[in-house]
């Protein structure tokens, strides 16, 4: 490059020019990082869905299609912002780490607010772009296969005793890998955001077809919240919590020694 090659002076601009920077660090760049993950969860899994549903579900390729845009929205922002916000973009997951000491109450009740911010956010814009002549958004939102018709035309009854615990069991192995990976000192940090996210992709191949397998409140709030689709919203709040806390209590409480990867939680955490 060139002496005289003019660039662009980034540095001189950025948000610690202008902002505290303990602010910034603890608060400001992990509430957007959460934000933004959330976002491109129900952007690319919900989208994945809605174009999964012009072509009339017809065959297992669908449900692939669905089950990786779910993972890999959600394997590639771990990877790009896991290190800022910790990445978890899943209320379920926030109180799980926090159950199991890993971040602050006060911290834990704004990822949990901007997360839904985000999915709901992603939802309208879907809602927007695709027309229900040729999508019906309604498809987005995770539900229970019933047989309220008459008889499923798939065959499968699940139900909703089923449905939470799917989603119970779920939301567990991905809170399990989750902490064996990416919180666990002695674990396979460098593949983390591969690993959860081959976990969601594992649990939709299983769960898709079932309940959604949403796994994570925020997931099922976006697009419930601007359909307006309120149907079981309980079995996705208690099911993907339930499972996040049993495997949190397994993993830091039991599984991981307190010598190895159980870091005090800063006071930041706690207090403003």
């Amino acid at each position: 490059m060139a002496d005289n090659d003019m660039m662009v002076p980034a540095q001189s601009y950025t948000a610690d020019s202008f902002m505290d920077d303990d602010l910034l660090e603890a608060w400001i760049r992990p509430l957007i990082a959460e934000a933004i993950g959330t976002f491109s969860l129900i952007f690319f899994g919900a989208g994945s869905i809605l174009l999964a549903a012009t072509q009339g579900f017809g065959d297992g390729g669908t449900l692939v299609m669905v089950a990786l845009a779910h993972g890999l929205a959600i394997g590639l922002l771990v990877a790009a912002a896991g290190h800022i916000s910790g990445g978890h973009y899943n209320p379920a997951i926030t109180i799980a780490l926090f159950l199991g000491g890993k971040i602050g109450l006060l911290k834990s009740i704004g990822y949990v607010a901007v997360q839904l911010i985000g999915a709901v956010i992603a939802a309208m814009i879907l809602k927007e772009m695709f027309d229900d002549s040729v999508a019906n958004f309604a498809s987005s939102v995770p539900a229970v296969n019933y047989d309220e018709a008459g008889g499923a035309a798939d065959g499968i009854i699940f139900g909703r005793a089923n449905a939470l615990w799917l989603e119970i069991i779920m939301s567990f192995f991905l809170v399990y890998v989750v902490c064996g990976t990416a919180i666990d000192s002695r674990g396979p940090h460098a593949i983390a955001s591969l690993a959860i996210g081959l976990t969601i992709t594992m649990d939709i191949l299983v769960g898709g077809p079932l309940t959604g397998a949403a796994m994570n409140p925020a997931r099922h709030f976006g697009p419930a919240l601007v359909e307006g689709e309120w149907k079981d919203t309980w079995i996705y709040w208690v099911g993907p919590i339930i499972g996040g806390v049993l495997a949190s209590i397994v993993q830091n409480y039991i599984l991981i020694p307190r010598r190895v990867g159980f870091p005090d939680v800063s006071p930041s955490e706690h207090h403003p």
